[in-house]
């Protein structure tokens, strides 16, 4: 598997002079940013293919800081973009071989700023040695077909269900190529389009809801104001996002790695 290029050193010894890591170590940088994240899911991510640490002759994992900042990267697209693996794995196999992807999906701010706990160690994800990766706000039908490896006739009836729907233009933003990839994952377990209209009409409600507390301040005509209703409606979206996610594995009695 190719490896990560760029970045520098970070704060903690992880990176320090790209030293062999222990999985034990690994999990202590991971935790800085992604306080649940264990050695079982590490050890998931790399049977799923995306990272390949080295071992040593006795089996032992060793970890680079490559790895580290792509196993990072993983989590970060999980947590920030709810993106299934499937999806990751195009995407950073796209960004290795410098192919245009779908959407920018760097880190946190202040992670990319250098004033996060995790700056250098996380650094933005660079394969091509520091060069901006291309990035598309919207995608035409066709590449959005292509991205989520579905037919027309799946597009067509997730669409009648209203999963998925164009845009004036007739695109797609980037965000209905994970849902569809989602749904089509979905559907490998048997769940049907048609299963999913309870999913799609609560997340309805949720819009609705959040709609309801920033639309004031939408309106409001001091632009500093309008910018703060936009940071507002992202952070109550992913509030929302998280207690759904809870309230479905606390109905379930499990929990997701």
């Amino acid at each position: 598997m190719l490896q990560p290029s760029g970045g520098g050193t970070g704060d903690g010894a992880a990176a320090a002079n790209d030293r062999p890591m222990s999985i034990g170590a690994v999990l202590k940088v991971l935790r800085e940013e992604f306080p649940e994240v264990t050695i079982s899911k590490i050890r998931f991510l790399e049977s799923e293919g995306l990272i390949d640490p080295q071992r040593t002759p006795s089996g032992y994992r060793k970890f680079s800081s490559a790895d580290v900042r792509r196993l990072g990267h993983v989590l970060r697209m999980q947590r920030d973009h709810y993106m299934p693996l499937k999806v990751i794995r195009t995407h950073l196999d796209a960004l290795e071989r410098g192919e245009p992807v779908l959407a920018s999906l760097g880190g946190r701010q202040d992670d990319q700023t250098g004033g996060g706990p995790l700056s250098g160690v996380f650094a933005p994800y660079e394969p091509y040695g520091g060069a901006e990766a291309p990035t598309a706000a919207r995608v035409g039908r066709s590449e959005l077909l292509a991205a989520a490896g579905i037919e027309e006739r799946d597009l067509e009836e997730w669409e009648s269900y209203g999963l998925l729907a164009p845009l004036p233009d007739g695109g797609y933003d980037a965000g209905a190529v994970t849902v569809a990839a989602l749904v089509g994952e979905l559907g490998q377990f048997g769940i049907e389009p048609r299963h999913l209209r309870a999913v799609k009409a609560s997340a309805d409600r949720a819009a609705g809801l959040v709609d309801q507390v920033v639309a004031p301040l939408r309106r409001h005509r001091n632009p500093q104001t309008r910018a703060h209703a936009e940071a507002r409606t992202k952070e109550l979206a992913g509030l929302t996002v998280r207690l759904h996610a809870a309230l479905v594995q606390g109905a379930l009695g499990v929990r997701l790695p």
